[in-house]
């Protein structure tokens, strides 16, 4: 079985991850096979509270290629599940002004579910942004001279 790790690169660089969650995810049956063969873009996915439950926009989820009539809507809503501690908890830091929460990453388990995992995020600022590139040139040139 091959290992499905589907990451939002933008997430880290456009935003400081303040706290992490893995959610559960409700999926169809032709979702969760197109995720399986790796055909999910997570480019600006974000979280929204809707009802006191959690749901995940901006996932793109491309159509299985052997479904038929019932095959699912690429781009839909889908219901994040969290238990309702950690639910509250997210929905009260979300209303902070600034502070929203992101998809970082979508996976399947080693039981076979598909899981995602969120985060509360800080948006950055562009001086945050030039610094984090700093950082990650001086990181690598530090690799470069250890290894040598």
């Amino acid at each position: 079985m091959q290992n499905i790790n589907i990451r939002n690169k933008k997430a880290g660089f456009n935003f400081t991850l303040i706290e992490k969650y893995i959610a559960g995810i409700k999926l169809t049956g032709t979702e969760i096979k197109s995720i399986r063969l790796g055909k999910a873009n997570m480019g600006d996915a974000y979280c929204i509270f809707y009802n006191n439950e959690l749901f995940i926009r901006g996932l793109s989820i491309s159509e299985y290629s052997f479904g038929t009539h019932s095959n699912h809507e690429p781009s839909q809503d889908r219901k994040l599940l969290l238990n309702k501690k950690e639910l509250k908890k997210l929905e009260r830091k979300s209303t902070v002004k600034g502070l929203t929460i992101v998809a970082i990453r979508l996976f399947i388990n080693d039981r076979g579910w598909a899981k995602v995992e969120i985060a509360l995020a800080k948006g950055k600022q562009e001086f945050d942004k030039r610094e984090t590139i700093k950082q990650k040139d001086l990181n690598r040139d530090m690799d470069r001279i250890r290894k040598y």
